[in-house]
């Protein structure tokens, strides 16, 4: 019985000289990847929800300007282009500006020749085909006073100044011409009408005259002859 309590009290002996002794620390091992991993379990964050970035403003993109072809002409790529200014078109003439040039053409006409009538009646006539303006009625109807090539002119010159009185306005120093104008041409047209009356007129009593005086002779020569050839016949026998 004595025998198992010393076996009891050997055996924890031994296991406390066991505890006490330190643990022997072998070599580290060069090929033994787990010897140099860290033991300790590393924390890592907490995940965060993590924002999309804002969208970057567009912008247009400008294009270089293309380099120039020629080294010569670097300079004169550099320089601005020349500002081409376009001149508005001049404003038509007021109608006392017309009237002056009209007046003027009138005071002109009255100086010419017969063959510087023509000429300008031939322009006045494609000026008129081309802007039949009263203005230009006027201007033709003159001319065709003036230069009277046939006789239907004066009546072609009374027809234009006719119209210009119809389309002109009431107060228009243009109807107010042609007015005068057509009124010299009638005036103008009975003179001469009243010349040509008193022309036949003064025809007709010259062949009146000319027949009376005709008329004498024959019978003269009539009265005359009978006689003589009585006369003749007598003394004949």
């Amino acid at each position: 019985m004595r025998c198992a309590p010393l076996s009891a009290l050997a055996l924890a002996v031994a296991l406390a000289g066991c505890a006490s002794l330190p643990t022997p620390v072998m070599p580290a091992d060069e090929n033994d990847p787990a010897t140099y991993a860290d033991p300790s379990p590393i924390e890592s964050p907490p995940l965060e929800p993590v924002e999309p970035p804002l969208p970057a403003p567009t912008e247009t993109p400008v294009r270089p300007p293309d380099p120039p072809t020629q080294t010569a002409s670097a300079s004169q790529s550099a320089t601005p282009a020349p500002v081409i200014v376009v001149a508005p078109p001049p404003a038509p003439p007021t109608e006392d500006e017309q009237m002056i040039a009209l007046l003027a053409d009138l005071q002109r006409f009255g100086n010419m020749q017969a063959e510087e009538l023509k000429r300008e009646l031939a322009s006045a006539l494609t000026t008129f085909s081309r802007q039949r303006t009263d203005i230009n009625r006027v201007r033709l109807a003159v001319l065709y006073t003036l230069a009277r090539q046939s006789p239907q002119d004066d009546q072609r010159a009374l027809q234009l100044f006719e119209n210009v009185s119809k389309n002109a306005a009431q107060n228009s120093p243009i109807r107010h011409l042609a007015a005068v104008l057509q009124t010299q041409v009638i005036e103008r047209q009975r003179a001469v009408h009243d010349e040509q009356q008193k022309a036949d007129a003064a025809i007709q009593k010259l062949e009146a005259l000319r027949a009376m005086e005709r008329s004498l002779l024959r019978d003269r020569v009539r009265s005359g002859g009978g006689g003589g050839s009585s006369g003749s016949g007598g003394s004949g026998r």
